[in-house]
C-alpha cells in the first residue's frame, strides 16, 4: 500500500511537483488508491475538529435532530442511525454530520434550487462550526493541489481538471460509530465508491477495506500523519477507466470509532467525459455525466429522507442518472461474472 509524500506539491521547483505527481499517478494507476503524507495540515486543526465532533455526538437525540439533515433544502446536518444505506437497502451502523462548501443563504444557485449548494447547518453548540470550517479549508487546499497533480500525471494541462473546481459541492463527513460489543465483522458502511474525483480520508481506528485490481478485499489500517486517497467515479470516468474508482467498505469494530473523509468535488454543472486520449477510434466509452447530478442522483438513492421524496414523486433524478454500484473494482468483477 503506497505511502507518497506530498510536500514537493508545496514547492517553487516545478520538476519536483511533477515528480510527486508521477508518484501519484503510479498509485492510482497500479494500485488503486494510496496514503498520503506531508499534507501540511496543522494537526491542531484534526485534534479540534474531533474535540467538536465528540461533543456534537455526545448530545441526546432530540438535540441532534434539531440539524436533522431532511430539514435542510441543500443536504446538510444530522444524519441519524438508520438513515442511509448503500448496499442493497441495508441501513449503515453509524451516525453522521453532513457538511460542505458554506454558502449564503441568499446564494443564486441555493435561491434556484440546487439540491446541493447552500448554507450549512450548524447545531447550537460552540465552537462547532468554526473547528469544522477551519478543518474543511486545509483538507479542501490539500485537495486542490492532488487534482493538479492528477493532471499532470495524466499528461493533460495541468488546469484541465482545476478550471472546474470555482465553487463545488466537495462535502466534508463527521461519521460515528458507536461501541457495540455485539458488532464486530458487521458491515458497518456497505461496499461502494465515491461520488466525486477523490477523496481525502482521516479515520482514527481500523475497519476500512478496499477491493484490489485480484477483487480481494484488504484491510487499510490507519497510519499516523497521513491520510487515504480513493479514487471516485468522476476520475474513472475522466480516464474511461484507466483509474479506477475504489470500491471500499467499512468492516464494523467493537470500538467507538470516528472517520473524517472529505470529497473533492469539481463543480455541480461540470460535464465529465473520458479525455481525448482516452477515447481510442472504435473503443468502448462510458456516457457523459455532470459532475453535481451524479453526487445529487447517488446520494437520492441511498437516504432514507430523500428515497422517500423519489417514491412520492416529488424528486426526480436528473435524466442519465446511474443506478447505485456502477463504478469501481467491485462492478468490474461483478460484469465480468
Amino acid at each position: 500500500m503506497p505511502i507518497v509524500d506530498i510536500s514537493g506539491l508545496r514547492s517553487t521547483d516545478r520538476a519536483e511537483r511533477e515528480r510527486v505527481a508521477a508518484e501519484i499517478g503510479r498509485a492510482a494507476r497500479e494500485v488503486g488508491f494510496l496514503y498520503v503524507s506531508g499534507s501540511g495540515v496543522d494537526d491542531a486543526l484534526f485534534d479540534r475538529m474531533l474535540d467538536a465532533t465528540t461533543a456534537f455526538f455526545a448530545l441526546p437525540l432530540e438535540e441532534k435532530m434539531r440539524s436533522y439533515i431532511g430539514l435542510s433544502r441543500c443536504h446538510r446536518g444530522y444524519v441519524p442511525v438508520g438513515e442511509e444505506g448503500v448496499e442493497h437497502g441495508t441501513p449503515d451502523l453509524k451516525e453522521a454530520f453532513d457538511t460542505a462548501l458554506d454558502l449564503p443563504a441568499d446564494d443564486p444557485d441555493h435561491l434556484a434550487g440546487n439540491p446541493m449548494l447552500g448554507p450549512n447547518a450548524w447545531p447550537d453548540l460552540p465552537g462547532f462550526a468554526d473547528a469544522v470550517t477551519a478543518y474543511y479549508d486545509a483538507v479542501l487546499e490539500v485537495g486542490g493541489r492532488l487534482l493538479w497533480a492528477f493532471a499532470v500525471a495524466l499528461g493533460e494541462d495541468p488546469d484541465v481538471f482545476s478550471r472546474h473546481a470555482t465553487k463545488t459541492p466537495s462535502q466534508l463527513r463527521l461519521v460515528h460509530y458507536p461501541y457495540n460489543p455485539d458488532a464486530q465483522d458487521a458491515i458497518g458502511i456497505g461496499a461502494h465508491t465515491d461520488y466525486e474525483c477523490f477523496t481525502l480520508l482521516k479515520p482514527t481506528a481500523p475497519g476500512l477495506e478496499v477491493m484490489n485490481g485480484a477483487g480481494e478485499w484488504i484491510d487499510v489500517p490507519p497510519v499516523p500523519g497521513t491520510f487515504v486517497v480513493n479514487i471516485g467515479d468522476l476520475l474513472e470516468l475522466w480516464t474511461n477507466g484507466t483509474f479506477v474508482a475504489t470500491s471500499h467498505r467499512v468492516r464494523k469494530v467493537v470500538e467507538e470509532r470516528y472517520s473524517f473523509p472529505l470529497f473533492f468535488n469539481v463543480d455541480y454543472d461540470t460535464e465529465v467525459k473520458p479525455l481525448p486520449q482516452f477515447t481510442p477510434p472504435g473503443g468502448s466509452i462510458r456516457p457523459p455525466l455532470r459532475a453535481g447530478e451524479h453526487l445529487f442522483a447517488q446520494t437520492a438513492q441511498s437516504f432514507a429522507y430523500l428515497r422517500s421524496r423519489l417514491d412520492s414523486g416529488e424528486l426526480v433524478l436528473p435524466d442519465g442518472s446511474l443506478g447505485l454500484g456502477q463504478f469501481g473494482q467491485q462492478a468490474l468483477h461483478e460484469a465480468a461474472g
